[in-house]
């Protein structure tokens, strides 16, 4: 399913991961090729025009490959893709799990919950990392349930309220 621009304020108002607490195993960039990393930050900048941010680290490659290609996607796993997670974060060898759909020139994960392709806008120097603002186009996404990474474990979410936003 592909959103329209009036609809990703819905999607993308809560958006915000912190790698040093999780979930951090379900979010997977991607850049030229087939070049896959866990990025240490990913969150929503802005709604209009609609832009978010990865921190990569400088002596990562994808940093090489960002620059190179002013483009980088964002894949946000599915909770039944946990091993594919963890064949990315090096617990487990899953070659035969790892497949690529290409969209507006990104390599995004096959089955993942969110398919994010951005066109760089800016990046900053941050220390040890870079901090790379993308623009989005489109969102796809699927019905289902994202894999979370939290305090060491997998977890799910629990919808709360009447209709799953907690008030």
């Amino acid at each position: 399913m592909t959103l329209g621009h009036h609809t990703h304020q819905k999607v993308w108002a809560g958006v915000g991961f912190d790698h040093r607490r999780g979930p951090d195993h379900g979010l997977r960039i991607t850049a030229d090729g087939a070049d896959v990393q866990i990025a240490d930050r990913f969150t929503s900048v802005s709604l209009d025009p609609p832009l978010v941010l990865v921190s990569i680290a400088n002596r990562a490659k994808m940093n090489a490959k960002i620059a190179d290609t002013g483009r980088y996607g964002v894949s946000i796993l599915a909770s039944d893709q946990a091993p594919l997670s963890l064949h990315f974060a090096g617990a487990a060898s899953e070659p035969d799990l790892v497949r690529f759909t290409w969209r507006r020139g990104v390599p995004l994960l096959d089955g993942a919950l969110v398919h994010l392709p951005c066109t760089v806008t800016d990046s900053h120097p941050a220390g040890d990392h870079t901090l790379h603002v993308g623009r989005f186009e489109e969102l796809w996404f699927d019905d289902g349930h994202p894999l979370l990474f939290y305090t060491g474990s997998f977890r799910a979410l629990e919808l709360q309220g009447e209709h799953g936003w907690g008030f």
